[in-house]
Formats: structure tokens, sequence, C-alpha cells
């Protein structure tokens, strides 16, 4: 039993993580209709800047709150990169997707080759706070505290984005946005400003993703926005584009599917299940859980 509820809540964990990254994403393409291949980089860019906060900002560091400075600070350099990439990349390519894609891939690609010219390829140790390397008893089962850890930060995160998707102005933009574009447009509001605050909100969870991702694994690496991403996006079909709460409950199925396949099966077999079931979703319900049927 203990056995049980150990994966189900590192599997939670895990689906915390794939959440963070998804819900950017997922509003991202949802509004805008943009596929970011570089969102990846903003997970990094938060990951580092939060290891080289905690070791250089006044204030910041790897314990109390001198953790949470360095987390604000990893996750406002996210937000940062992500509306400058915005305003001078993706901006003048909408509509133009082929461009789109081949931009954000290059971005991609020379974003990590600058992590690892400016700090190197190998995988560094991130100062982590002394009570996330303990773990906690659940019903008898030892629970790492930073799986915990990204459980709380990803339901805060979600119950943050839908209440501001509800009850503010640009919320309820965004959300008609996602539904009709074209009759937003046509009431006169510029959607452009909810492009960008729609950018900084991805960067922010993503660098957020990276933070915290960094202090469960323990390390922080220049390509570990990359392997995190290809299961974000997997996560993002899977709930439907454009829709956070789809992206929550497809988290959890990946990160379950995924921890008890792993260890009741063999090592890289859930990661395989997983792309089984984006081929079942696809085929059974191409608008995936949460998503709505596109009429012609």
């Amino acid at each position: 039993m203990s056995t049980v509820i150990l994966l189900t809540l590192t599997g939670l964990g895990l689906a915390a993580l794939y959440f963070l990254v998804a819900s950017g994403l997922s509003l991202v393409f949802g509004l805008a209709d943009v596929l970011n291949f570089a969102h990846g980089l903003f997970l990094g860019v938060g990951a580092y800047a939060t290891w080289w906060a905690a070791g250089n900002l006044p204030g910041a560091g790897p314990d109390g709150l001198g953790f949470l400075v360095a987390v604000a600070f990893g996750v406002l350099a996210g937000a940062v990169v992500a509306v400058l990439v915005e305003l001078v990349l993706i901006r003048p390519l909408y509509s133009r997707t082929i461009e789109q894609v081949l931009v954000t891939v290059g971005l991609s690609l020379a974003g990590v080759a600058l992590l690892q010219a400016t700090w190197g390829a190998d995988a560094r140790p991130f100062p982590r706070p002394r009570w996330t390397r303990d773990v906690t008893s659940v019903l008898g089962a030892q629970v790492p505290n930073a799986g915990l850890l990204l459980i709380v930060a990803a339901a805060v995160v979600l119950g943050a984005l839908l209440a501001f998707l509800r009850f503010t102005r640009y919320g309820l933009i965004i959300r008609a946005g996602v539904e009709n574009r074209e009759m937003v447009t046509a009431l006169g509001i510029d959607v452009r400003k909810a492009f960008t605050l729609v950018f900084a909100i991805g960067g922010a969870a993503a660098a957020l993703a990276g933070a915290l991702g960094s202090v469960y694994f323990g390390t922080v690496s220049p390509g570990q926005g990359g392997s995190l991403l290809i299961f974000a996006f997997i996560v993002v079909v899977i709930g439907g584009m454009g829709s956070v709460v789809g992206s929550a409950y497809a988290a959890v199925a990946v990160g379950l599917l995924q921890q008890f396949v792993n260890y009741y099966g063999t090592s890289g077999l859930g990661d395989l299940c997983v792309v089984g079931l984006l081929a079942v979703v696809l085929l059974l319900r191409p608008q995936g859980l949460a998503g709505k049927v596109a009429h012609a």
C-alpha cells in the first residue's frame, strides 16, 4: 500500500512539473496560434537565473526567504525573456506558421547553445533548501518534499490562472480570444496586448517549472528544458489546445501513467505508454479531453 501511495504522489509531482510547462504553451497556442518550440528556453532561463540569484543576488539564498527571492528573480527573468521573444520575433510572424516554427526551433537551439557557452554543458548542483532534501511520511510512504512542493505550486498556479481568466478584464479577453479571435478583433479590442500578456504568463510559469524542477532533480543543465518540453506538448495535445483545466487533467494522467508503468514494467516503458495514450486520444477525441470540436 505504501508503494502505491509513494508512486501516486511522485507521479503527481511529475504531473505538476508537466502542468507548469504546459499551461503557458496551451494558452499561447489557444489564443495566438503559435507553436512555441522555444518555450523550453524560458524554463532554462528561469532555472539558471534562480541558480545564479541564490549565490549572487543580495537578499537571495538557498534557504528560507532568500530562496523565495531567488525563485521570484528566476520567474521574473523568464517572463521578461518571453515578452522580448514575443515582441521582437513572434509578433511580426503571426499567421505565418512555417516561419514561426523555424524561428522558435532556431531560438530553442540558440538558447541552449548560449546557456552552454555561459555556464558550461555539464549539469551543476542546484542550491536547494534543506527541507526539500528530506521526506515526509504520508500513510506509511516516505515522500520527497521536493515533489510535494511541486504539487502545491502547481495547484496554486492553476487556481491563480483560473481566477485570472474568470475575474479580470484581460482574462475575459483571453478566454474570448481563444474561442473566437476574429470576433474579439471585430469588437475593436487590441488582442496584441493580450498576446504579450499570455507570453509573459507562459514564460513565468515555465521559469517557475525550471526553478522547482531543478530543486526536484537536484541539478540544473542547459538541455533540461528541451526534454520536459516534449512531454509538455503531449500534455497540451491530450488536454486540448487552449484549455488550462484540460492541461491539468492530461498532466495528471501522463505523470501517473509514466510513474506506475516505469515502476512495474521496464525502464522507459512508461514513456512509450504516454505516446500510446497520445495516439489513442488523437484517434478517438482529436480535440483533446477538454477541447471543443472545431466547426467548419
